[in-house]
Protein backbone atom coordinates (compact mmCIF):
# COMPACT_ATOMS: atom_id res chain seq x y z
CA UNK A 1 0.00 0.00 0.00
CA UNK A 2 1.45 3.43 -0.96
CA UNK A 3 -0.27 5.18 2.11
CA UNK A 4 1.39 4.35 5.90
CA UNK A 5 0.29 5.66 9.08
CA UNK A 6 1.77 5.99 12.52
CA UNK A 7 1.31 7.99 15.53
CA UNK A 8 3.66 9.82 17.41
CA UNK A 9 4.62 8.69 20.97
CA UNK A 10 2.12 10.89 22.85
CA UNK A 11 -0.53 9.98 20.42
CA UNK A 12 -1.21 13.49 19.69
CA UNK A 13 0.33 14.08 15.64
CA UNK A 14 -0.30 11.27 13.05
CA UNK A 15 2.29 10.86 10.40
CA UNK A 16 1.18 10.10 7.36
CA UNK A 17 4.02 8.76 4.55
CA UNK A 18 3.52 8.57 0.68
CA UNK A 19 5.15 6.12 -1.43
CA UNK A 20 5.48 6.78 -5.02
CA UNK A 21 3.15 8.28 -7.00
CA UNK A 22 0.43 10.68 -5.30
CA UNK A 23 -2.42 10.72 -7.84
CA UNK A 24 -6.01 9.89 -7.62
CA UNK A 25 -5.18 6.37 -7.14
CA UNK A 26 -4.21 7.10 -3.70
CA UNK A 27 -7.50 9.14 -3.65
CA UNK A 28 -9.19 6.09 -0.91
CA UNK A 29 -6.09 5.01 1.19
CA UNK A 30 -4.73 8.63 1.75
CA UNK A 31 -8.61 9.91 2.89
CA UNK A 32 -8.56 6.46 5.00
CA UNK A 33 -5.72 7.07 6.96
CA UNK A 34 -6.75 10.22 8.38
CA UNK A 35 -10.51 9.63 8.51
CA UNK A 36 -9.85 6.37 10.44
CA UNK A 37 -6.68 7.17 12.32
CA UNK A 38 -6.87 10.58 13.28
CA UNK A 39 -9.29 10.43 16.78
CA UNK A 40 -7.70 12.70 19.26
CA UNK A 41 -4.74 13.94 16.43
CA UNK A 42 -3.86 17.75 16.94
CA UNK A 43 -1.12 17.43 14.39
CA UNK A 44 -0.92 16.15 10.72
CA UNK A 45 2.74 15.40 9.10
CA UNK A 46 2.87 14.59 5.68
CA UNK A 47 6.02 12.80 5.00
CA UNK A 48 6.94 12.74 1.13
CA UNK A 49 10.23 11.57 1.77
CA UNK A 50 9.81 8.70 -0.52
CA UNK A 51 7.03 9.93 -2.58
CA UNK A 52 7.85 10.23 -6.87
CA UNK A 53 5.19 11.98 -8.47
CA UNK A 54 2.44 14.53 -7.11
CA UNK A 55 -0.86 15.67 -9.64
CA UNK A 56 -3.55 17.88 -9.11
CA UNK A 57 -5.87 15.27 -7.69
CA UNK A 58 -3.28 15.33 -4.71
CA UNK A 59 -2.96 18.42 -4.33
CA UNK A 60 -7.22 18.48 -3.86
CA UNK A 61 -6.49 15.30 -1.38
CA UNK A 62 -3.94 17.94 1.20
CA UNK A 63 -7.35 20.01 0.96
CA UNK A 64 -9.17 17.85 1.65
CA UNK A 65 -6.99 16.50 4.51
CA UNK A 66 -6.91 20.53 5.86
CA UNK A 67 -10.40 21.03 5.68
CA UNK A 68 -10.87 17.59 7.85
CA UNK A 69 -8.31 18.90 10.37
CA UNK A 70 -9.63 22.45 10.89
CA UNK A 71 -9.45 24.51 7.87
CA UNK A 72 -7.69 27.74 9.05
CA UNK A 73 -6.49 26.30 12.53
CA UNK A 74 -5.39 23.00 11.02
CA UNK A 75 -1.71 22.40 12.47
CA UNK A 76 -0.17 20.55 9.13
CA UNK A 77 3.46 20.04 8.23
CA UNK A 78 4.45 18.58 4.50
CA UNK A 79 8.04 17.39 4.99
CA UNK A 80 10.86 15.64 3.02
CA UNK A 81 9.45 16.93 -0.43
CA UNK A 82 11.95 15.80 -3.48
CA UNK A 83 12.99 19.39 -5.34
CA UNK A 84 9.67 18.05 -7.97
CA UNK A 85 7.27 17.95 -5.54
CA UNK A 86 8.89 20.64 -3.78
CA UNK A 87 8.32 23.12 -6.85
CA UNK A 88 4.47 21.77 -7.81
CA UNK A 89 3.87 22.69 -4.22
CA UNK A 90 5.59 26.00 -4.78
CA UNK A 91 4.10 27.17 -7.86
CA UNK A 92 0.59 25.97 -5.99
CA UNK A 93 1.09 28.65 -3.06
CA UNK A 94 0.42 25.78 -1.05
CA UNK A 95 2.99 27.83 1.25
CA UNK A 96 0.81 29.90 2.52
CA UNK A 97 -1.74 27.06 3.61
CA UNK A 98 0.31 24.29 5.08
CA UNK A 99 4.04 24.17 6.94
CA UNK A 100 6.24 23.13 4.15
CA UNK A 101 9.94 21.45 5.56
Amino acid sequence: MPVHTRRSDDGETLIIAIQGRFDFSTHQAFRDAYEKNGSGVRRWVVDMSDTTYLDSSALGMLLLLRDHAGGDDADIVIENCNSDVRRILTISNFEQLFSIR
